[in-house]
């Protein structure tokens, strides 16, 4: 089906969303060039390429690409693909490819800014149109790259806003992510999980806000962690992580819910890791922070308090833990999700040390609580190809956000905002403007 703009635009009412939107392979082909081909995308972290010819593979929508650092030590997006036959010119991951790439094909060697270099037997090229100056024979650039705090994004458009305009009310997550940090910087460690979830990429989105499925969905998890705390007389932070999700619902509606231009936002966290008074690790952490900052500057950057952050279209930081979820969609039911954790620099190892258990214990593959949220993306996956009805409803708390500078701010932490603003931002990517979005 060819969607017109007005076609579109009918699929997001203020309170639900036609269903196609999740299941039809055409409209996620619009997404991949209308949303991803236009909004500013999480490449990558600079220290995962620390050294010159250090390369990682990643993806922005449905595109192959590479981020390198170049001789000028710069960081670069390039596109996977080499011009003579198109073939990946790295395989998937991360490596060092010395002072150039070579393809594997045919020996066709590129700067690592992309730019042609050499290729073997030039005098079969003699009287022809090749012209190696010419950038059709160079490895292309993603048209834009910038980095914020060592938070590498591309955008695939040469037009549009600038990146710190484009993050918006969400970047003061990353602001606090590397404030934890005594020296302000932070670096990718321990390695990557990655999760193949069976459901179109907008789910997880939505879900990372949706507090009212924690009681529900989670009751398997929370209700083990209570029944082994009262076998062990009582709660270390591991199950209390977990113990977490069965607040009731009381609790989560006192949360707050931010929601941002562009498709941001965050929550309020829902547990602090521990108190500086009664917690070793977070009193180390705290007089790394007085030293470096002072007290008052401390005392704000650890009572920063925020739970899933969302930056629409690339993923889901999570400061307290040190945690970035990134989101890959790979098909209209597929998405994978690459968790990254980092370790503040400058910090007692302890803190990276928990960051690691919170990832093993909440994001992992192995996980005893996302197993929970990747069993009902897949039925709204499958529900969704029914005939059981046509919308999905987004109707909690309709019509009574508040507008704050940029975004809104739900009156209840159970509202649906998050959703609707979501797919506010989504319409405006599919029927707008690259230069407005």
């Amino acid at each position: 089906m060819h969607y017109t703009d007005q076609q579109i635009a009918e699929l997001v009412r203020e309170d639900s969303v036609h269903k196609s939107v999740y299941t039809d392979p055409e409209i996620f082909k619009l997404e991949m060039d209308r949303i991803y081909g236009r909004a500013w995308i999480y490449a990558g972290h600079e220290s995962q390429v620390p050294n010159v010819g250090d390369y990682h593979t990643t993806r922005i929508g449905d595109q192959d690409v590479i981020m390198v650092r170049a001789m000028d030590n710069q960081v670069y997006v390039l596109y996977n693909r080499c011009p003579h036959k198109g073939a990946k010119v790295v395989a998937e991951g991360d490596g060092n490819v010395g002072k150039f790439f070579r393809c594997p094909y045919h020996a066709w060697t590129f700067k690592l800014d992309g730019t042609h270099l050499a290729a073997p037997m030039r005098r079969g090229f003699e009287n022809t149109r090749f012209d190696p100056k010419s950038p059709e024979f160079s490895m292309h650039q993603v048209a834009r790259v910038q980095s914020y705090r060592g938070f590498v994004f591309a955008n695939q458009s040469p037009e549009g806003i600038g990146l710190e305009d484009f993050l918006g009310g969400v970047r003061s997550s990353i602001d606090n992510l590397c404030d934890r940090s005594p020296i302000g910087e932070v670096e990718v460690a321990g390695g990557v999980f990655k999760v193949l979830q069976p459901s179109n990429w907008k789910v997880f989105y939505e879900n990372l806000h949706d507090t009212m499925h924690a009681p529900v969905t989670h009751e398997s998890s929370y209700s083990s962690a209570r029944a082994q705390a009262e076998e062990l007389g009582h709660m270390p932070l591991e199950l209390h992580i977990m113990d977490g999700n069965g607040e009731p619902y009381e609790f989560w509606e006192k949360l707050n819910l931010l929601a941002f231009d562009h498709g941001h936002g965050y929550m309020e966290g829902i547990f602090n890791p521990g108190a500086i008074e009664t917690d070793p690790i977070t009193r180390a952490h705290f007089e790394s922070l007085e030293a470096a900052y002072g007290r008052d500057r401390a005392l704000q950057i650890l009572g920063e308090n925020r739970h899933n952050t969302i930056i629409y279209g690339s993923g889901s930081p999570h400061t307290v833990f040190q945690q970035f979820r990134v989101i890959r969609p790979l098909s209209v039911d597929q998405t994978l999700v690459e968790i990254q954790t980092f370790r503040l620099k400058g910090a007692p190892d302890e803190v990276f040390k928990r960051g690691l258990m919170y990832a093993n214990l909440i994001n992992s593959p192995s996980s005893n609580v996302m197993p929970d949220d990747i069993e009902v993306y897949g039925r709204c996956q499958e529900g969704n190809k029914t005939r059981g009805g046509d919308w999905v409803s987004q109707h909690r708390y309709a019509g009574t956000d508040v507008e704050i500078p940029g975004g809104m701010k739900a009156i209840n932490g159970t509202s649906e905002l998050p959703m609707r603003n979501q797919f506010r931002a989504w319409k405006q990517y599919m029927i707008g403007d690259s230069a407005t979005v």
